[in-house]
């Protein structure tokens, strides 16, 4: 967040100053132009860094984690957002965690994470049941038996579609 701020500030003091040596330069040019010029690079630094958020993050993971989800938002207080969303959050399964339930081969426990713009990362768990399309987030209570039956909780039905479902059990 402060090398965000650093680089913006920067930008509107770069845009700044040449706005000001182009003034010197051209003197027909009004005293107002180097003000603009610089609100115009800190607006258009905070753009570029507010919509290049997601795939820098993205393309920072290591192999063996893949985003399954992507949550897009429209602001009031951002109204360009209205535009074109901005990625605001995303999740991603860590594959090289994933577990494979030893007596039923369609139940996976995959780690998943969750990635929020100025937030720290947080981490849990999901039960996947291949077999069944179903899904259940694991809290405290909610226990995989050695038979494979859930307690605690109960499941739910996969999303159609649902990226996270066929990444968690897809083989290999």
């Amino acid at each position: 967040m402060a090398l965000e701020l650093i680089g913006a500030i920067l930008a509107a003091a770069t845009l700044g100053l040449l706005a000001w040596a182009l003034r010197r330069w051209r003197p027909g040019l009004p005293r107002w132009f180097v003000p603009v010029m610089a609100a115009a690079g800190l607006i258009g630094a905070t753009l570029v860094l507010e919509y290049s958020w997601y795939g820098r993050v993205a393309a920072e993971l290591p192999p063996g984690i893949e985003v399954v989800r992507v949550e897009e938002e429209a602001m009031p207080l951002r109204p360009w957002t209205y535009l074109k969303p901005i990625t605001m959050r995303f999740w991603a399964l860590d594959q090289r965690k994933r577990m494979i339930h030893p007596q039923i081969g369609s139940l996976r426990i995959v780690p998943l994470l969750k990635f929020a713009r100025w937030r720290p990362v947080e981490s849990g768990l999901m039960a996947i049941d291949c077999a069944g399309g179903r899904q259940v987030l694991v809290v405290e209570g909610v226990e995989i038996t050695e038979a494979g039956e859930l307690t605690g909780a109960e499941w739910q039905a996969a999303p159609e579609g649902d990226a996270l479902q066929a990444a968690a059990c897809r083989e290999g």
